[in-house]
């Protein structure tokens, strides 16, 4: 996530709180509870309601028949408790009304607020609804498993948003932009290519990432019958899924079973889902369900009180107090108990401090040690912690099972982030070797990843390979394609094609755990488009006919995912075993990089798997030993079940802007 919203948010008012701010060692004493956190707890005989309020002087509940409009049916005073709570029991089956609460501080009303920790709301988020859970479930539910998952290295992300993934007309999909698209299966395009749920088993990959699929603010789920687009990190109901991608965000229940039926769907295909999760910030700051229910707490501020904005959205959470920490900990909790979700994205991660991100890997270890965390090792700005207690990419080093993405890595493919014009080793531009050595080699410390470059070699960050997260486009920048368009504008469809079959290969090559944006594998573009968070779908749509137009790019993709999958070499996920067994080859040309995986790593069947990534627009040569060698991939082509020939040791030619790849 970058400035995204900076365009969509309103000017953000610093009055109020900021006057009489309350310092750092004031928030410390605030009382903290013990035992669950639970705002609404329902039974048919009674519904006991909680907020954490530890500065309020009165709170209100307000109970609605409604999700919106009306007035309340009733309003009834909340009583001081213990730990900063408030607390109010209300007899009778509540079941499908909604409520509300008022918090006072300093002799003024903040306004209605759902809470902090609403899990059922209505349409827009207002109100929170007074549901049982246990009615949500789906048929089969109690029997859903996760997916098999041995190790973190055998990870294959695919980063989707729902709607961009599904909306097309020709998708051949009933539920289309909706958590229900990823339940269909048998769906085609009009020339019969697969789509949906079933294009994600043909390619191959073990996890979808979800671009955020909480409550966000930023599109107007009572009229969804005009076209609306946001990417969706402006969180505004941490807890309950966004209504705009069920079939009805009226009924609170409906968002719920249908986002519990695509996890399970999912399941069933054998693959895991990775929620996509902005603690980091919230949609806005004054009115902000945090700021109605404990001003300032949830904030982190400037020495002069103002609002901290290291998320460039207009505010930053201060994980470091005990219950923003609390929060977030029991917030990932209650996705992965409730909804079954198997790991997590943090957008700007580089906000949260270590001690927080730590707590919530040791959390998640004690329910499933399998669930997979990484996030963006940055934030937009400068946080107002000292940057070594933050989560950014030079400390995760400190952190255990914690990934982060490489932009080194991507940068060295296909340039900075900051100038889409401007290529790297893709666009034939010489002194970035280092740096695909470096992403190779998974991120972590390795002898020879500095050889002979013009360019200084990034530093090594990562303990483990399964801490790298190996990339070249996602959501928050151009995709592949437009990116190849942009350093390259005269290149034509065939030297795109080929050099997006390249920058795959280094991706699915590479030590560090893959990740590939979704429509990358068909060529997707969006013409042109850098930040396209609330672009129309003409632009963000996935267009399906590309499948066919492309095919050769698919299969290549889904060739790689394959040859990854069933041989161990590529995935050693060990530090120590990436440095034994992976050779960098010297003595090659510029914009080429070389390597093999030395010995039969991992019980590998192949022996010896050479990579040779070629970006010159000329063949090179490249000296192999002696001995007859298969070939896998070669010529923008990969075979990996059968050869594609032999070729003899010695001097081997590999053909412009392709990759060869070579086993014994």
């Amino acid at each position: 996530m970058k400035l995204k919203h900076l365009l969509i948010l309103p000017a953000l008012s610093v009055m109020g709180c900021q006057d009489v701010q309350p310092s750092q060692d004031e928030y410390d004493k605030y009382p903290v509870p013990e035992g669950e956190w639970e705002e609404m707890n329902y039974a048919p005989a009674g519904t006991k309601f909680a907020l954490w309020a530890p500065s309020a002087e009165e709170v209100s509940l307000k109970l609605y028949a409604e999700g919106l409009g009306g007035e309340p049916v009733q309003v009834l005073p909340m009583k001081e408790a213990d730990g900063g709570m408030w607390r109010a029991e209300v007899s009778g089956d509540l079941n499908g009304q909604f409520y509300t609460f008022d918090v006072k501080v300093d002799g003024a009303w903040l306004g209605d607020t759902p809470g902090v920790w609403a899990k059922a709301v209505g349409v827009n988020g207002d109100r929170a609804a007074i549901l049982d859970l246990d009615t949500t479930d789906p048929e089969g539910w109690d029997k859903d498993v996760r997916p098999e998952l041995k190790s973190f290295a055998d990870i294959i992300v695919y980063e989707m948003h729902h709607r961009d993934f599904s909306i097309d007309s020709l998708s051949g999909i009933a539920h289309r932009g909706k958590f229900l698209a990823l339940t269909e299966e048998g769906t085609t395009s009009a020339r019969g290519q697969k789509t949906g749920i079933d294009h994600l088993k043909e390619l191959g990959v073990t996890h979808v990432h979800i671009l955020p699929s909480f409550d966000y603010s930023s599109v107007d789920e009572t009229r969804l019958d005009q076209p609306q687009y946001n990417w969706g990190y402006d969180p505004k109901n941490y807890n309950a899924p966004e209504g705009s991608y069920s079939t009805n965000p009226y009924d609170p229940a409906t968002r719920i079973r249908e986002f519990k039926q695509m996890v399970m769907a999912l399941h069933r295909a054998g693959i895991r889902v990775v929620m996509d999760v902005v603690y980091n910030h919230t949609a806005v700051t004054d009115g902000s369900n945090f700021e109605r229910t404990v001003p300032g707490y949830f904030y982190r501020h400037k020495p002069d009180g103002t609002f901290a904005d290291a998320s460039g959205c207009g505010n930053e959470t201060a994980s470091e107090r005990t219950m923003m920490r609390r929060y977030m900990v029991e917030s990932v909790k209650y996705w992965v108990e409730e909804y079954h979700v198997d790991g997590f994205r943090f957008d700007l991660m580089g906000i949260h401090d270590l001690g927080t991100m730590r707590a919530i890997r040791q959390a998640l270890d004690e329910i499933d040690p399998t669930i997979y965390v990484y996030g963006e090792g940055w934030a937009a700005g400068a946080p107002q912690l000292p940057a070594d207690s933050l989560a950014m990419k030079n400390n995760i080093g400190r952190l255990s099972r914690i990934a982060a993405f490489s932009d080194e890595f991507r940068d060295s493919l296909r340039g900075p982030f900051g100038n889409d014009a401007q290529g790297a080793f893709l666009a034939g531009l010489k002194g970035h070797e280092a740096g695909i050595r470096f992403g190779l080699a998974g991120g972590v410390e390795h002898p020879q990843a500095n050889l002979s470059e013009a360019r200084r070699t990034p530093k090594f960050w990562a303990n483990e390979p399964t801490q790298f997260i190996s990339y070249v486009s996602c959501h928050d920048d151009m995709c592949l394609a437009d990116r190849l368009k942009a350093t390259l504008p005269d290149a034509d469809v065939a030297v795109r094609k080929a050099l997006h079959k390249l920058a795959e290969t280094a991706v699915l090559t590479s030590q560090g755990v893959p990740f590939i944006f979704a429509g990358d594998e068909v060529m997707r573009d969006k013409q042109g488009v850098h930040n396209s968070y609330n672009s129309p779908d003409s632009i963000n749509a996935i267009r399906w006919e590309l499948k066919r137009e492309n095919r050769d790019v698919f299969d290549y993709v889904c060739g790689l995912v394959k040859m990854r999958r069933a041989h161990p070499a590529f995935r050693l996920g060990d530090a120590k075993f990436v440095r034994e067994h992976l050779e960098f080859l010297p003595d090659t040309e510029d914009n080429v990089v070389a390597f093999r995986l030395k010995g039969q790593p991992a019980g590998d069947t192949w022996k010896d798997i050479t990579v040779i990534l070629n970006a010159r627009d000329r063949a090179t040569k490249v000296s192999l030993p002696a001995g007859t060698w298969q070939v896998v991939c070669r010529d923008g082509r990969i075979s990996p079940d059968r050869a594609l020939g032999t070729v003899q040791g010695g001097p081997v030619s590999v053909a412009p802007r392709s990759a060869l790849i070579v086993h014994q």
